[in-house]
C-alpha cells in the first residue's frame, strides 16, 4: 500500500496540434494523396520526431537543404518558414513548391518587411538557430539584430528609429521581461500591431502553469527541438513543479511517480493527440485511478490550405 491518495492524471487543455500545424501536416499528407512519393520537404514540416517517421513512411523525404531536391521536383516548405533566399534558390531550381508556412510566422515576416521599409532597426527575440528565426533574419538581414536576453538589449548601440519582433513560440513572461527592456532602453520603439507569440503558443502556456500549480509532476509530450514543448516545461518547472519533455510513453521514469498524488499532462503544439493518449494509459497502468480535464480556453481557429492542394479535397 502507498501512502499517499489514489493517484489522478489532470489534463491541460488547450494541448497538441495547433491550426498551424496541422495545415503543414494536411498539406503534405494531401501533396502525397495526389502525387505519390517522393514530396520533399525541406527540414522538419513541424518540430515532432512522430509526426516525421510517419511522413516518412508514406513517401516524404526531410531534407536539410534545397541542393538535396532534384531539379523540378516537388518541395514544401515547413511550417517555420523561410527566407527569400531560400525562395529564390527554389525558383532556380524550378521546385514546385507548396508553402506550409503558418500563417501567423508568416505575419511576422510582413512585419520585418515593413518595418525595414521604412528604415527602422528591428530587434528580433528569439532563439538563434532556430528555423523561425533564421527565416526571419533573412527578410532584412543588413537591418535586423538578434536578441535573447535582457542582458543582450543593455548590450545593443543603435541610432535611429528602433521596432521589435519576436519568435512565435517563446515564452510569454520572459518575453515581455526583454521588451520592456528594449522599451527603458529605447523609448521612442514600436512593435506589431498584436502580438507575435501566437494564440495555440499562449494558450498552452497559461493551461500549463495552472495545471503545475495543481500537479506533483508535469510531463509534457513533445520532441527536443520543439521550442514551444520546451518552453512549457520551464514554465511548469518555474512554479515549483517537477517538470519532464518527453517523446512518447515510452519516456516516462516510473522512479518520477515516487509519492506523487497529481500528474500534470500537457503537449506541444507539434505534438499529435494520440500520444497524449498513450501516456494517459501508461499512468494508469501506472497507478492512476482518475483523469480529469482542465481548461482554460477554446480554439477554434481553422487555417485555409493552398489552392493546389484544396482542389483536391
Amino acid at each position: 500500500m502507498t501512502d499517499h491518495p489514489p493517484r489522478s492524471v489532470l489534463l491541460a487543455s488547450p494541448r497538441s496540434f495547433c491550426a498551424g500545424v496541422e495545415r503543414a501536416i494536411e498539406i503534405v499528407e494531401r501533396l502525397l494523396d495526389q502525387r505519390g512519393g517522393p514530396v520533399y520537404v525541406r527540414k522538419q514540416i513541424v518540430h515532432n520526431l512522430h509526426v516525421v517517421r510517419s511522413l516518412e513512411a508514406r513517401g516524404a523525404v526531410f531534407v536539410e537543404e534545397l541542393s538535396e531536391v532534384p531539379f523540378g521536383a516537388t518541395a514544401v516548405f515547413s511550417a517555420h518558414g523561410v527566407s527569400p533566399a531560400v525562395r529564390a534558390e527554389a525558383r532556380e531550381r524550378s521546385l514546385d513548391v507548396l508553402d506550409a508556412t503558418c500563417p501567423l510566422v508568416a505575419k511576422v515576416h510582413s512585419e520585418a518587411r515593413r518595418f525595414a521599409d521604412r528604415g527602422d532597426t528591428i530587434v528580433l527575440v528569439g532563439h538563434a538557430g532556430h528555423e523561425e528565426v533564421e527565416g526571419t533574419l533573412g527578410e532584412a538581414p543588413d537591418r535586423t539584430v538578434l536578441v535573447e536576453t535582457v542582458a543582450d538589449v543593455e548590450a545593443l548601440e543603435i541610432t535611429g528609429p528602433v521596432s521589435y519582433l519576436t519568435q512565435t513560440t517563446l515564452a510569454v513572461d520572459e518575453t515581455a521581461e526583454v521588451v520592456e527592456a528594449l522599451r527603458r532602453k529605447f523609448p521612442g520603439l514600436r512593435g506589431p500591431g498584436s502580438d507575435d507569440i501566437c494564440y495555440a503558443t499562449t494558450n498552452r502556456q497559461v493551461a500549463i502553469r495552472e495545471v503545475a500549480e495543481r500537479s506533483d509532476l508535469v510531463l509534457v509530450v513533445g520532441s527536443r527541438n520543439s521550442s514551444n514543448s520546451v518552453r512549457m516545461v520551464e514554465l511548469a518547472a518555474r512554479t515549483g513543479t517537477p517538470a519532464h519533455l518527453i517523446d512518447d510513453a515510452s519516456e516516462i521514469d516510473p522512479a518520477w511517480l515516487d509519492g506523487v498524488s497529481a500528474v500534470g499532462v500537457s503537449a506541444g503544439a507539434s505534438a499529435p493527440p494520440e500520444l497524449v493518449d498513450e501516456v494517459v494509459r501508461a499512468l494508469r497502468e501506472l497507478g492512476a485511478v482518475s483523469v480529469s480535464t482542465h481548461t482554460t480556453a477554446t480554439e477554434t481557429i481553422a487555417f485555409t490550405l493552398p489552392p493546389a492542394v484544396r482542389r483536391a479535397g
